[in-house]
């Protein structure tokens, strides 16, 4: 599923080629595309008809598009959405489930989702931040992400590290990729408790978070399939630069031990044995 430099990376894309560009028509192919918007498909369509894209924002994992009626267009892709600029000639995709046009005729986007996992919705009255999204906590990528907050947060809670990174409610945008990745930089296993972190370890390894989303949107994200692309259908390449992720039995560039992977949550996750040791059990 894309993670926060590869959602960022369409946001990026979007600002370029939609801002400021007033929709004409909507047309929704396939009703599941915009399944979380109540009202209905033709509803979505009409209610955007004629309204203008002011920006492109994000939040963690989820893109908005404000407009100027005060509403927002929420985005989610899923496992495999996408979001194309496309030239208005251009063949329609395979699985295209929405399209929009503009009053300039310059290119539309398009949604196009395979597995149909991922959606779209109007947001009422959401330009500013839609409330289906402000349970979401702020990344670690945002101005006001509150660094001190987070570290006292982490520590109080008795969980296990990864999956306090994962925690959407805690800090958004990191999924098992890129948790993978700082917890390898941070030298510390996925299982380790949160609440025996010392406070300058949570902030080492908040250090990492920050410094892997960075690199990663630099390198246009992961792409491991065609199903990631940014707007422009380009593949990231952050792949060649992964450390641990989806490399099981390849030595540790740091210390040479093959690297393992574990069951975790119905996925996997990949570590160093020899830099990330299981911590001790408890008791």
């Amino acid at each position: 599923m894309p993670e926060l430099p590869e959602v960022e990376t369409v946001r990026q894309g979007l600002a370029r080629w939609v801002t400021g560009r007033q929709i004409t028509t909507v047309e929704v192919r396939h009703p599941r595309a915009v399944r979380r918007h109540l009202p209905g498909a033709v509803h979505f369509a009409d209610v955007l008809a004629g309204r203008r894209v002011l920006d492109v924002r994000r939040r963690g994992k989820y893109l908005w598009l404000p407009l100027d009626s005060g509403d927002a267009v929420v985005g989610h892709l899923g496992m495999s959405g996408q979001l194309l600029v496309q030239p208005h000639d251009a063949a329609d995709e395979l699985h295209l489930r929405v399209r929009f046009r503009f009053a300039d005729a310059g290119p539309e986007l398009r949604f196009v989702d395979q597995r149909t996992f991922g959606g779209l919705a109007v947001s009422a009255g959401g330009a500013d931040l839609p409330a289906e999204i402000a349970h979401i906590a702020r990344d670690p990528m945002d101005p006001d992400f509150s660094e001190a907050g987070f570290v006292t947060a982490l520590r109080r809670r008795r969980t296990e590290v990864k999956r306090a990174l994962l925690d959407q409610t805690l800090i958004s945008g990191v999924g098992n990729i890129y948790a993978d990745e700082a917890l390898w930089r941070a030298k510390l296993h996925g299982t380790r408790p949160t609440d025996a972190l010392t406070g300058p370890a949570a902030t080492r390894l908040l250090g990492h978070v920050r410094d892997v989303l960075a690199e990663a949107i630099t390198a246009g994200g992961t792409s491991f399939d065609a199903l990631y692309v940014n707007v422009n259908g380009e593949s990231g390449y952050f792949d060649r630069a992964l450390n641990v992720y989806g490399r099981e039995g390849e030595p540790c560039g740091r210390c040479g031990a093959p690297v393992r992977r574990e069951a975790f949550m119905n996925r996997s996750s990949y570590s160093c044995p020899r830099c990330q040791p299981r911590p001790r059990t408890r008791g």
